[in-house]
């Protein structure tokens, strides 16, 4: 990558990996845009859809209109959908939020440098130059012990949290691209935070192999 150009780099994690401080931490070296929650902020305001909203239907197989309007009202099914109507503006497939996801994707590297924290970016700007791909990993007890301190969780809540992000998280990756999110040859650099000191250490690694 020449960090001369216009660049994107990409940073999908894993819950209690420590990814996402990584990844603004690097945007922050770099002096770039740092992409997470403004993604989701922007789907929200596409679609009028809540941020914890848009994170289940994402990690969903099947259609999810019947699941969305349980998610925010909760009645018997049998009425449940004429009033739904009525009540709610239309949501779109999940296909079309796919879609408007990668569009504002491309819009986000479109405007200059930048770091973009998951949200399939690895896959969905597959096309962008001047790009690197890195997946931050971590052991299960590493992750766990993370997410309890982070989230003030017991370690059983901890891990059916884990437990509940890693398995939407594959079932969108694995819908919309084909691939797992686990396999390694989808990034150019892969680490494991088990082996490395703390985040601040993760980014000089980073540093170093894109040569800033």
């Amino acid at each position: 990558m020449d960090i001369r150009k216009p660049f994107v780099i990409t940073v999908s994690r894993e819950l209690g990996s420590g990814g996402r401080t990584v990844g603004r931490k690097l945007a922050e070296a770099l002096s770039v845009r740092y992409s997470d929650k403004e993604l989701i902020e922007a789907l929200g305001n596409q679609f009028n859809l809540d941020t914890s909203s848009i994170e289940k239907l994402k990690s969903k197989k099947k259609n999810w209109f019947d699941d969305y309007v349980q998610l925010v009202a909760p009645m018997p099914k049998a009425s449940l959908f004429v009033e739904a109507k009525s009540a709610y503006q239309p949501t779109p497939a999940s296909e079309e939020l796919y879609k408007a996801e990668t569009e504002i994707l491309k819009a986000i590297a479109d405007e200059g440098s930048c770091v973009i924290a998951g949200r399939l970016a690895f896959f969905a700007l597959k096309d962008i130059p001047n790009k690197v791909d890195i997946f931050i990993s971590a052991s299960m007890q590493h992750r766990v012990e993370r997410v309890m301190r982070k989230q003030n969780l017991t370690e059983a809540e901890a891990r059916e949290a884990i437990d509940r992000v890693d398995r939407g998280r594959e079932n969108y990756v694995k819908r919309f691209s084909g691939l797992s999110r686990y396999d390694v040859r989808n990034y150019d650099l892969v680490l494991n935070m088990d082996n490395l000191q703390d985040e601040d250490e993760a980014v000089a690694v980073i540093l170093k192999y894109i040569g800033a």
